[in-house]
């Protein structure tokens, strides 16, 4: 067995594990969810994506070890934007607090599947035309400026969605709530229910943020095990950070900014990696100030919004 092969083997095993556990935690029919649950299971899935980190660290060497915990905390920082939309999602379509639990763990699951087709078929395209990453630097470039510019008023429009719009013309949906099923028989005819729209939405929408986020993991590492293994952890863990973050994403307004340095510092690497090497330590070291310090920045500007309008914390449940 090659250690690449042992790599995946250990990260199935884990997954595998994880998802049992996660299945009995969260995903129990009619169980709220409360933040101290979600506390506990993000905190939970973290500590996973760093005990591979550990084993990559040990079994392959500190280079590759840093390079993936990088992508890994990248595509975790980008999931609180990703969750932003999944927010919206499930507020617009009325959906029953009882029935997201398991809407997020079937969205989710297909979100992963969408995604390791994505990085497979990158791979493939750069390894036969290694050009494309200057394309995929450039990209990266741009949306930072346009993240980092971006004023954050801007609504998202879900009834004029595309992916909304095309769902609702090629098939037959239903508004009953029929306990979560995804379809239901009226009469003599099947329909899709809203749950099966918001499993779709929640995908699609995923796969938008993949756009960005994977060719941001390209700039980080050539390995494609750490760029699969990296965004499934990363990926798994939205379900447990949408609860924890469900009331509190307008606390994270100035994340974006912090996200955009790092995307516009990862396109720039992808730029003049024949010109300037930068060690993944560094990497890493960028990653980690500008996230946590956007996040440190916009706790702090919280709260002071909320003194200066006199209104108590939030209590924990």
């Amino acid at each position: 067995m090659s250690r690449e092969q042992l790599s995946y083997l250990v990260f199935g095993a884990l997954l595998l594990l994880a998802l049992i556990f996660d299945l009995g935690l969260l995903s129990k029919k009619h169980s709220h969810v409360t933040i101290k649950k979600a506390i506990l299971q993000t905190l939970f899935w973290v500590a996973l994506a760093f005990s591979f980190f550990v084993f990559i660290w040990f079994r392959d060497g500190h280079t590759l070890a840093l390079e993936y915990i990088s992508a890994y905390l990248m595509e975790w920082s980008l999931s609180i934007d990703n969750i932003f939309v999944f927010i919206l999602i499930f507020t617009f379509f009325k959906v029953r607090d009882d029935y997201v639990a398991r809407v997020l763990l079937i969205g989710i699951l297909m979100a992963i599947v969408f995604r390791i087709i994505f990085i497979t078929v990158s791979i493939e395209l750069i390894q036969r035309f290694e050009w494309l990453l200057y394309g995929f630097g450039a990209i990266l470039i741009y949306t930072g400026i346009r993240i980092f510019s971006a004023k954050g008023d801007g609504a998202v429009d879900l009834e004029n969605n595309r992916v909304y719009r095309l769902i609702k013309r090629v098939l037959p949906i239903t508004n009953k709530d029929d306990q979560g099923k995804l379809m239901v028989k009226i009469g003599n005819k099947r329909y899709f229910t809203i749950v099966f729209v918001v499993i779709i939405m929640l995908a699609t929408t995923d796969i938008v943020f993949a756009l960005d986020s994977i060719p941001a993991a390209f700039g980080i590492t050539r390995h494609k095990m750490v760029i699969y293994t990296s965004n499934v952890f990363a990926v798994l863990g939205l379900r447990s950070l949408f609860f924890m973050l469900k009331g509190a994403v307008n606390k994270f307004a100035h994340l974006q900014q912090g996200i955009a340095i790092v995307l516009i510092f990862i396109g720039l690497k992808m730029l003049l990696e024949h010109v300037i090497y930068v060690p993944a330590y560094i990497s890493l070291i960028v990653i980690l100030v500008c996230i946590a310090g956007s996040i440190m920045y916009s706790i702090y500007t919280t709260q002071n919004d909320s003194n200066e309008d006199g209104n108590p914390p939030q209590k924990i449940e």
